[in-house]
């Protein structure tokens, strides 16, 4: 959520800003804005309400001169998204900042600056931080000390990227809680809230830890811990494909990253494999110990990845034998919690940054879980580095923010991690050969992709749906509603179909369009009577039903055909075809596909 590109090179940079900008578009934003200092010791900015190529518009309108530079998109938190709202937000044309995150005690601090004379133009937060600094540099001259100093008032979790006319060719950047890079160019230096950003100027980059601080001038850099004390950080060469921000033949991100599933799952399989056993050496020297006395499991995540983890739990008791508890990260940090001995805590993160997913993951750090483990689709994220135990699900980069890949290989992980578990299940062998499979289900479920667009015209003018799905399919069903109400803003929910006479059934008629998966798996018939509950009360049903499934299509009973699918894969398979339909529903109803509204893609606040 939010993006930040800041630069200071030999070169006019503002280009440079907007192109970053461009490739943070994923992330979800509502505003866009940009500030350049000259070598006049003067700041001029941009901001627009909207789309980045509405600030591009402005810039070709009113070019903007000069070799340092900072841009953001925001995502609103605190203030409406409006011009007056948006980043930079400035301090006597004197210093400029662009803020990711919250500032918690916001509040008292605007009360004092107001006490002392400055008038405030916006709603937000971030105005609070650059009067802040303009304030300490009438105390102290040095740019860096009134950086430092303000971060020690601040509570919240936040990255900022700071510029100042008197010091044309610096930019000072925090990460405090939320991701931050440097970029290593050549006589140029760079900060981005993703390396994705930078990737037109350079793939060296340094990952910003926790606390840090930088002094990034043309004659170098120098990185500060939160003791303030200098320190160097490891450089690393990141191999990005470039093409990696483009969607080539494909009409959005999303039907792209739905498409390269099939790569996505059987790179995450790759070296882990064996042809009758798991290779446990990925996960980390500890991990065969660890193992050893697990006897339970905790499951935290947010949205998409809790539903992975929901999943999991049907895996890891039925085959494993494992008690599993899964819960929502927000909700896990204020409760009270008994933890039964020997649990194993894992967190499930595609970007690795997810606010409430890290404070679970550090709230369970100090408390008596036997280890923890993070699932994650990024190698430099916080919950990687700060997890005992990793699994990475190599789904590649992810632009559209309802994810599709990055919840296929989460699942993949949590079934290699099932297997690994027990590792000496009599069906191990089978199992392996099946999951080797995987691939090539999912190919034969994307053939289906033109009868689903057909089918998807069926919701173009609805509002309701409703999702149903038994057992291990509820989560799947789950899946399917979020994605539905993501991408097309139809209003959507899941229930397991067995809850139906509970009170779901006092909302179907003709105008609510029902979806169901029906895998040939043991609930099969207990599914069929729950659909005729549903054809009864005159409801139109979309059933996608394995080929062996004996359901066929009359009427409002419509049906997609899928093929045959072990047991143990069917919640992987049969989530294809639901991402499939609310692509093709958000297309028809026009919506914004990769970057749905008021949503973005890594969640860094709470």
């Amino acid at each position: 959520m939010c993006g930040i590109v800041g630069a200071c090179a030999q070169r006019d940079v503002a280009v440079i800003l907007l192109e970053g900008l461009k490739r943070l578009e994923y992330r979800g934003y509502d505003s866009a804005g940009i500030a350049i200092l000259d070598d006049n010791q003067n700041i001029s900015r941009l901001r627009t309400l909207g789309k980045v190529n509405q600030l591009i518009e402005a810039y070709e309108k009113q070019p903007l001169l000069g070799r340092t530079g900072i841009a953001h998109t925001r995502w609103a938190t605190h203030g409406k998204p409006s011009e007056l709202n948006a980043h930079p937000h400035l301090s006597n044309d004197q210093i400029a900042v662009v803020h990711n995150g919250i500032i918690e005690n916001h509040e008292q601090l605007r009360d004092e600056l107001v006490a002392a004379g400055y008038q405030l133009t916006s709603e937000t937060d971030t105005e609070i931080v650059v009067h802040l600094i303009h304030q300490q540099l009438e105390f102290t001259q040095d740019f860096l000390k009134a950086v430092q100093c303000v971060v020690k008032k601040l509570r919240g979790a936040f990255s900022l990227a700071i510029t100042d006319s008197g010091h044309p060719g610096r930019i000072i950047a925090v990460r405090c809680g939320s991701p931050l890079v440097l970029g290593i160019g050549i006589g140029e230096l760079f900060v981005a809230s993703d390396c994705l950003a930078l990737m037109p100027v350079t793939q060296r980059f340094v990952y910003l830890e926790e606390n840090d601080t930088v002094d990034i001038q043309l004659k170098g850099y120098q990185i500060y811990d939160k003791d303030d004390q200098a320190i160097e950080r490891v450089i690393e060469t990141i191999d990005l494909n470039r093409d990696v921000a483009e969607k080539g033949e494909f009409r959005h991100f999303m039907q792209k990253e739905i498409y390269e599933q099939p790569k996505a799952v059987l790179d995450t399989l790759e070296s882990r494999l064996g042809d009758t056993c798991i290779y446990k050496d990925f996960l980390g020297d500890t991990a065969k110990d660890v193992f050893s006395q697990v006897q339970n499991i905790h499951i935290v995540a947010c949205g998409t990845s809790y539903h992975a983890g929901l999943v999991a739990r049907y895996w890891l008791e039925s085959i494993a034998k494992i008690s599993c508890q899964v819960e929502i990260a927000s909700e896990y940090r204020y409760r009270e919690k008994v933890i039964p001995e020997n649990t194993l805590f894992i967190c499930i993160s595609q970007s690795g940054e997810t606010a409430d997913t890290l404070a679970a993951l550090h709230q369970a750090k100090g408390l008596n879980y036997l280890s923890t483990l993070g699932i994650c689709n990024v190698a430099q994220s916080s919950l990687v580095r700060e997890a005992e135990l990793v699994f990475m699900t190599r789904a590649g980069v992810e632009i559209g923010v309802a994810s599709t890949k990055g919840f296929t290989t989460q699942l993949v992980a949590l079934l290699l991690l099932t297997l690994t578990f027990d590792s000496q299940h009599e069906d191990l062998s089978t199992f392996i050969s099946q999951v080797k499979t995987l691939p090539e289900l999912i190919k034969s479920v994307l053939a289906l992709d033109e009868n689903i667009r057909l089918l998807a015209e069926n919701f173009a003018d609805k509002q309701h749906a409703l999702f149903l799905g038994r057992g291990i399919e509820y989560p799947i069903a789950l899946e399917g509603a979020l994605k539905l109400k993501e991408l097309s803003y139809i209003h959507a929910e899941a229930y397991p179909a067995g809850e139906l006479k509970h009170g779901p059934l006092a909302l179907v008629d003709d105008q609510m369009p029902v979806v169901a998966v029906a895998p040939n798996d043991q609930l099969l018939e207990k599914l069929k009577s729950n659909l005729q509950e549903v054809q009864a009360r005159g409801g139109e049903l979309f059933v996608f039903a394995d080929r062996e499934a004996a359901l066929s299509e009359s009427g409002h009973f419509h049906v997609i055909s899928m093929p045959k699918v072990p047991p143990i894969l069917s919640p992987i398979i049969y989530t294809i075809p639901l991402q499939l339909l609310a692509y093709h529903v958000a297309v028809i109803k026009g919506t914004d596909v990769d970057q749905p509204r008021n949503l973005a893609k890594s969640v860094t606040v709470e």
